[in-house]
């Protein structure tokens, strides 16, 4: 909405302006420059409109307000018998004033109401009303369409904005709109007192009354094509997401004019010479402009080239016929050839029926030419846009290296009746959103829509930063560039840049739904509190006190009374430094690994979910630059107040959280990126549900993969390292204790429990486990050990993090050197010495 100058003069009774010097004879009705804003009486824009003239110039130009004075009414010109119509666009208290002050200018008048207040007193006041629609609210009195339908049901020639439809004085389409239909639109001098004069609305955009409107499917209320657009098709008022077709998919991601459509026409088949498909295929096409329900091609995003399909839904609700299949599988063939990245957006409603058997074998088909694209070593973005379900969330929306999803886009495989007439019950609400999604670890991310673009070209980067080498060099100038894709998606360019690896600027993604989750969290918490008042031991607020002296063990429960007993043991002497570093690595002061991510990590963008369960908050993982190498990072997470300790299991992994590991190991592999672990865990969480999920299982995966992985591993243990929950992390080719973590194969108040009985003897036992870092050091067990600085990392934060960043740049810059055979055999000799 653009701002712009107004001019006011202000009438007396007579028809005299009032000036700073004194009254000066008013001007005529006459013709005034297109560009005159004036503020007047009710009366003589009534007669102005009677007599279908353009409004009087301005007479003088007034900055302060304090020279304008209230008028008396009066009927002025419109005496001679015309009543134009005014749309009074003002809720019922103004409505009472402003309904009679119209009519005594000369005005007929109409009033606006909704369905649900269709009684109030005000109109009748009104010669007529007009019904704005179902339910009030504020947007409605604002809404270009709605008031423009009102105006033309009624006849006004002139709208007086008050209140909520105000904002209308400032949007340039519907002023060109309400020009092009010749209705003056005006808005009061001043709100609170409309009698000081009026001000006529204008624009500097020509009349225009084309384009259709277009409504919000959720909250029903219409827009003109143009605003949608420039919003992303999200409703202004409700926020709901618009489904978008290809084209204007096309003209809100690419760089412009950068679309280029590959096998646009394919022949269609009818393998079972269905009654009538090839006339609805035609009609489909006529009605759409589309040739079938994907379009593919290549475009670019800040510079960086890649193929792309895009899912109508306009046509035959983006379902799967052989043509799909086919142009889909051309499009991963021809980027295999290409060396080009693949983003798709699926829109779809499943397999097409009319083509039966042929149809769902396009999931076979479409999934051989995605393995052939992931052997090629390429990466595939999927994006779930609104619908994606049947035979397409089977294949191929589902086997992206990273799936974004658009919010509350449906996603799922079975229909929602189906499945309500399968188990006869009704589902949840949330059921089959991309909300749910995450919730349950089947997508990366969701992602606005506004932040898409951004988001694929930065994710884009950093897989093919480490795959150059595939690339020829004219292709690959712009590919491994981080600040200049970032300066790309800021300005444009015609010669884009080449990269210097930089900050990126993008939000870190949301991992949990409010709603859910929000409740799940709140009942954990409270059970938790519950369980220590029920044993008499402590109100929540000693639960937070005790968190913060490090007295809470997770792992096994060590009740806070056993806790307070620790610092009365026998024989615990100042010397005993394993004891010192357990309390200082449990401290809840110190940084988290999210802290660490922070400070050494840019850009980072996190990927959530196993693909399969769930995404565990105690373990965070995801892709980003360190010193200019794109890496992955994989963390585990205790949280870094007690809400969030409780919502991340205070950093104890599920089974889940280490089949998210497993599988960013995998991606990362795959691209060539070298993987970084920080591993802070008092170990894997032991409960009922782990084991039943296969917590041993999905800890041995993560061993295997990591003695095998072919890329380099650096571990750093920043605080606890416990059991094989840390050594999950830290199977590794360089690693590296801060100066206060610890590492063991249990925790010291479970030897004590085990070996003597007595939890209380840990600090004893923690001192014949020889779990501090320099004595992990003197055993070969790590390769150094970092200093935190003058004092524990919790009291100088930046120096800890900047030994920890250091050690890592210093540790990828010499392996990703080493070849790859040579660093397995180097690995597989490290732990073949213990």
């Amino acid at each position: 909405m653009k701002q712009r100058k107004q001019n006011y003069i202000t009438l007396t009774v007579d028809g005299e302006v009032l000036s700073c010097g004194g009254v000066q004879a008013a001007p005529e009705l006459e013709p005034a420059p297109a560009a005159a804003d004036v503020a007047y009486r009710l009366s003589r824009a009534a007669g102005e409109a009677a007599a279908a003239l353009p409004l009087a110039p301005n007479a003088i130009d007034s900055a302060d307000m304090s020279e304008y004075t209230d008028v008396a009414g009066g009927r002025g010109a419109a005496d001679d018998g015309a009543h134009p119509v005014v749309l009074v666009m003002a809720r019922a208290k103004t409505a009472k004033k402003m309904l009679p002050a119209a009519a005594e200018a000369g005005f007929s008048t109409c009033a606006v109401y909704t369905q649900d207040r269709r009684l109030e007193p005000h109109l009748k006041l009104a010669q007529q009303a007009v019904c704005l629609g179902e339910r009030y609210s504020a947007a409605l009195f604002c809404n270009s369409c709605a008031v423009l339908e009102a105006a033309e049901t009624c006849g006004a020639s002139v709208v007086l904005l008050c209140d909520e439809a105000l904002p209308l004085a400032e949007v340039d389409s519907f002023l060109a709109r309400a020009a092009a239909r010749s209705i003056r639109v005006f808005r009061p001098l001043n709100q609170d007192m409309p009698a000081l004069g009026w001000v006529l609305c204008t624009t500097e955009k020509p009349p225009f009354d084309g384009g259709a409107w277009r409504a919000c499917p959720h909250c029903g209320l219409k827009f003109d094509e143009a605003s949608l657009a420039s919003g992303h098709y999200v409703c202004p008022t409700c926020s709901g997401y618009l489904r978008m077709s290809s084209t204007e998919r096309i003209n809100d991601l690419l760089d412009a004019d950068s679309f280029v459509e590959w096998d646009r026409s394919v022949a269609e088949t009818d393998p079972l010479d269905f009654p009538g498909y090839f006339e609805k295929l035609e009609a489909a096409r006529a009605k759409s402009g589309l040739e079938e329900a994907v379009r593919t091609g290549e475009g670019r995003i800040a510079g960086l080239r890649f193929a792309i399909g895009i899912m109508d839904s306009q046509f035959f609700m983006g379902s799967m016929g052989s043509v799909v299949g086919e142009k889909v599988c051309r499009l991963f063939d021809r980027a295999v050839e290409e060396h080009l990245p693949v983003v798709v957006f699926t829109a779809s409603g499943g397999a097409r029926m009319q083509e039966g058997l042929v149809s769902l074998m396009q999931m076979a088909k479409v999934s051989c030419a995605i393995e052939r694209h992931a052997e090629a070593g390429l990466p595939y973005i999927s994006v779930l846009t609104d619908p994606t379900t049947g035979g397409v969330t089977a294949s191929f929306a589902m086997q992206g290296d990273v799936i974004l999803a658009e919010p509350r886009a449906l996603i799922g495989f079975a229909g929602q009746r189906v499945i309500r007439d399968t188990i006869r019950q009704e589902l949840p609400e949330g059921f089959q959103t991309a909300e749910f999604a995450l919730e349950h670890g089947l997508i990366d991310a969701i992602v606005e829509r506004e932040e898409l673009r951004g988001m694929i070209a930065h994710i884009l980067a950093i897989h093919l930063a480490t795959a150059s080498g595939r690339f020829e060099s004219g292709d690959r100038e712009i590919l491994v560039d981080y600040q200049s894709v970032r300066e790309n998606l800021e300005h444009g360019t015609d010669t884009y840049n080449t990269v210097t690896y930089g900050d990126m600027d993008v939000p870190m993604l949301a991992g949990e739904s409010s709603g859910r989750s929000a409740r799940r969290l709140k009942e954990r918490l409270s059970g938790i509190v519950d369980r220590f008042e029920r044993s008499g031991s402590v109100s929540g607020k000693r639960l937070e006190k005790a968190l913060a002296r490090g007295e809470f063990d997770a792992e096994n429960g060590a009740s806070l009374d056993d806790a307070n007993g620790h610092a009365e043991v026998a024989g615990v002497t100042a010397e005993n430094r394993a004891w010192e570093s357990v309390q200082l690595a449990r401290n809840v002061h110190r940084p988290t690994a999210l802290a660490y991510i922070d400070a050494l990590v840019d850009g980072f963008i996190e990927l959530h979910g196993d693909r399969a369960f769930g995404d565990d908050g105690a373990i965070v993982g995801g892709v980003g630059w360190i010193g200019g190498q794109a890496v992955t990072v994989i963390a585990q997470e205790k949280g870094a107040d007690l809400k969030e300790r409780i919502r991340r299991n205070f950093g104890c992994p599920q089974p889940e959280g280490y089949r998210k590991s497993l599988r960013l190991m995998r991606q990362a592999e795959k691209f060539g990126r070298p993987v970084v672990c920080l591993v802070d865990t008092q170990g894997a969480f032991c409960g009922m549900e782990a084991e039943e999920r296969g917590q041993g299982n999905a800890i041995a995966d993560n061993l295997l993969a990591l003695a095998g992985l072919r890329v380099p591993v650096v571990s750093v243990l920043l605080g606890e390292g416990g059991s094989g929950g840390a050594l999950a992390l830290a199977l590794a080719d360089r690693v590296a204790m801060q100066e206060h973590a610890v590492y063991s194969v249990l925790s010291p108040e479970g030897f004590a429990s085990i070996l003597w009985k007595d939890r209380t003897r840990a600090p004893e036992a923690a001192a014949v486990m020889k779990m501090s870092a320099a004595e992990a050091h003197g055993m070969g067990i790590v390769d150094a050990v970092l200093s935190e600085g003058p004092a524990p990392a919790h009291e100088n934060p930046d120096v800890a993090a900047n030994n920890v960043k250091t050690y890592v740049m210093a540790s990828l810059n010499e392996l990703c050197d080493a070849p790859t055979e040579e660093l397995l055999r180097t690995r597989h000799e490290r732990f073949a010495t213990f």
